[in-house]
């Protein structure tokens, strides 16, 4: 009865706070000269948190939670919201600006583009004065709310390199030097539109070279077209992942590569000129110019220890930001993990986005970096963006009240990322810990989908004890760059579990393309409940690290190699138990499994497509007597059926030989309606054209470093 009581009472006074919550009314036909109310509401975002802020200083006003309720329609965002320790609320008093119940309010960080004609080249042409007057340049452009592509050449695939030689003017003291020139010479024919370039647009273009894990993007100083050679400067290459040989690069943004429908480029003289779609009419449709580089900072004082506190952002829609290119480019970053935000979080605590959409962005999502915690990033639709999806953590391992933990990102769809900067991740986590990741839908990215930790080896890291379950990861890398993974591990990982994901249709350009990949260093996690299917590489493969135990995992259908590891080391690297590996093709095992210290065994092997098992060189009896697998075994784990994705078993009788716990992987993705689940679904034309890009990789089978 008294806890009856208690459980009435603390309803009655929650019910209390929410009906004393001070009202404020954002419409697109308010002004922010208004009172704020139904019938006289504001009209910005920004009118509505200074009237917050004007209320607090208010001795009339009582301490109660404050709401921001906002009506349907497309709001133009002159300027960014900025939120600071004066815009907090309380655990019991937050702030929360939301969409008014049956709402779908759109914030816009650009400008619509209006004025065309059709010239006598058939490009759609319009002059903007901004860009005349004022120089107003923008990278991206959104033509009926899909991302239009800037003129380049060639139109499809690429120009391969010949050769790079690089002069070093500042070494520095980087194994990368400081200030270089490169000279790229290049293979292919398609230098008759770079001798129509003119002198005083050589400065414009620009060539995106893709590498490895990695992608430059710089501007060229010089071109020789009798030579085809181009000439850029900027950073040293990185010794590790340069350009070279057999790299391959597209070059943009000229007026003499606008040669196919959907594409774009903007004068000197402020000419914007655009190349139809078939079936585009200039009177239907929207063009838009990303003009804000940055819609919402939620920022704390981090000299005073004083954080944004208690906002929840509910139910908006957010699109149209701009990424600038710098002057110097963007030199390779792993993870691209050097863009900004549309959203960013510093020094915020107790910060919720839910129900959100956010889109047609050149940048990533989302950014909770330093100091932040204890917040939730949930329910959101994130899709068309330049860079990833939901960034958490900063590059240096910070600590006490700069360590970002205890965030929460569940049940986000997160798909057609790297747009811009293909080596983007759908969720990426620094240095930091105690995070739970999960039941998100992540896919169409041409990296890894989830990307933990960032330490090279066993230096310091602080990326602990996060929980990574029942996410799908899907369609993840193509075949544009290599070296990545559905789930991408590094560094000190104690008390991280990946556990009840499912991933597939993993692929790469050359090497890579896996399941999940526990790169360098990392240590300390467990693998466990998994299912991955239709990989190029394998399910899994360790680089070098220690202690991480994968168990109870179903690794199906991977292309050339089931399992893979790197590097061997004194320590025992890992240990491989309880695991069910299906395959029809390629090998079992390769890699330094000869040399690898491990504990492997109870598992189950079994070739769909005959009697052919390869366990590095070795026959499975051979590979047994190396100690390894001695009561593991090869047969059927009697799948209902494997070829359709259908992994449940017909009979238990072959997995209760290696103790193997069927485990519910239905659970993995998103959870809620028929309609948010449909949402998360790539369309037919993404995955025909993820199969074909499959099929013709295989087919080459380029095995470049």
């Amino acid at each position: 009865m008294r806890i009856n009581s208690y459980i009435l009472i603390l309803t009655f006074l929650c019910l209390t706070n929410i009906q004393s919550q001070h009202k404020i009314y954002v419409s697109t036909k308010g002004n922010d000269a208004n009172l704020g109310t139904k019938t006289t509401p504001l009209a910005t975002l920004i009118g509505a948190r200074n009237s917050i802020r004007k209320l607090k200083k208010n001795k009339t006003f009582q301490e109660q939670g404050v709401i921001v309720i906002i009506s349907d329609g497309e709001y133009s965002m002159k300027e960014p919201l900025v939120l600071l320790p004066e815009d907090s609320g309380t655990a019991e008093y937050p702030i929360i600006y939301k969409a008014e119940e049956g709402a779908t309010p759109v914030f816009s960080g650009g400008k619509k583009i209006t004025g065309f004609y059709e010239n006598e080249k058939g490009l759609w042409e319009t002059k903007i004065s901004e860009s005349l007057y004022y120089k107003w340049k923008f990278d991206q452009l959104y033509v009926n709310n899909k991302r239009a592509v800037l003129a380049k050449t060639p139109n499809n695939g690429f120009i391969k390199i010949d050769s790079v030689s690089q002069n070093i003017w500042k070494q520095g003291s980087s194994r990368i030097a400081e200030y270089a020139q490169q000279i790229i010479s290049l293979k292919e024919d398609g230098f008759d539109l770079l001798s129509k370039i003119k002198s005083e647009e050589i400065k414009n273009v620009r060539f995106k070279a893709y590498h490895k894990w990695d992608y430059t993007l710089r501007h060229i100083n010089d071109i020789d077209a009798n030579s085809k050679k181009i000439v850029t400067s900027g950073r040293g290459m990185k010794p590790w992942n340069p350009l070279k040989n057999d790299r391959r690069l597209v070059l943009e943004n000229f007026e003499a590569a606008l040669d196919a429908p959907g594409e774009w480029f903007l004068k000197d003289n402020g000419t914007l000129l655009y190349r139809p779609l078939e079936g585009q009419m200039i009177g239907s449709t929207e063009v838009i110019a990303p003009a804000l580089e940055n819609l919402i900072s939620i920022i704390g004082n981090e000299k005073n220890n004083k954080p944004v506190e208690y906002i929840t952002i509910q139910g908006l829609s957010f699109k149209n930001c701009h990424y600038k290119i710098p002057s110097t480019g963007a030199e390779p970053n792993q993870a691209a993990a050097k863009l900004n935000a549309a959203i960013m979080f510093e020094n915020a605590k107790d910060i919720s986005i839910i129900n959100c959409e956010i889109s047609l962005i050149g940048q990533h999502a989302i950014w909770l970096g330093k100091g932040c915690h204890n917040s939730l990033i949930e329910h959101n639709y994130i899709h068309n963006i330049g860079g990833g999806g939901v960034y958490l953590g900063d590059f240096k391992p910070l600590k006490d009240d700069l360590h970002t933990h205890h965030i929460t990102v569940n049940n986000n769809i997160i798909k057609s990322g790297g747009q811009e900067f293909p080596p983007a991740v759908g969720i990426w986590v620094g240095h930091s810990s105690d995070n739970n990741i999960s039941h998100n839908d992540i896919g169409n990215f041409y990296y890894s989908g989830i990307s933990v930790g960032w330490v090279w080896g066993y230096k310091l890291s602080l990326a602990k004890r996060n929980t990574i379950a029942y996410n799908h990861i899907h369609h993840i890398g193509w075949d544009l760059l290599s070296d990545m993974a559905g789930i991408y591990t590094l560094g000190d990982s104690e008390g991280t579990i990946v556990e009840n994901n499912v991933i597939h249709h993993v692929h790469a350009y050359s090497y890579g393309g896996w399941g999940m990949y526990a790169d360098e260093g990392s240590s300390g996690i467990f693998f466990k409940n998994n299912l991955v299917y239709n990989t190029k590489t394998g399910g899994f493969q360790q680089n070098y690290g220690k202690g991480n135990t994968v168990k109870n995992n179903i690794l199906a259908f991977a292309k050339k190699y089931q399992l893979q590891c790197t590097v061997a080391e004194e320590h025992k690297s890992f240990s491989f138990t309880n695991n069910i590996i299906l395959f029809n093709e390629g090998v079992v095992l390769k890699g330094a499994w000869d040399e690898v210290v491990a504990d492997i065994e109870h598992n189950i092997y079994w070739n769909t497509n005959g009697n052919d098992y390869d366990f590095n060189g070795h026959t499975f009896k051979a590979w047994q007597n190396r100690g390894f697998d001695k009561h593991s075994f090869i047969i059927n784990p009697n799948f209902k059926n494997s070829f359709k994705t259908d992994f449940r078993f017909e009979n238990q009788k072959s997995i209760s030989k290696i103790n193997f716990v069927p485990f519910d992987y239905s659970k993995a993705g998103v959870i809620g309606d028929k309609e948010w689940k449909k949402k998360a679904k790539l369309s037919n034309l993404i995955i025909e054209n993820f199969e074909y890009a499959v099929m013709n990789n295989m087919i080459l089978d380029p095995e470049r470093g």
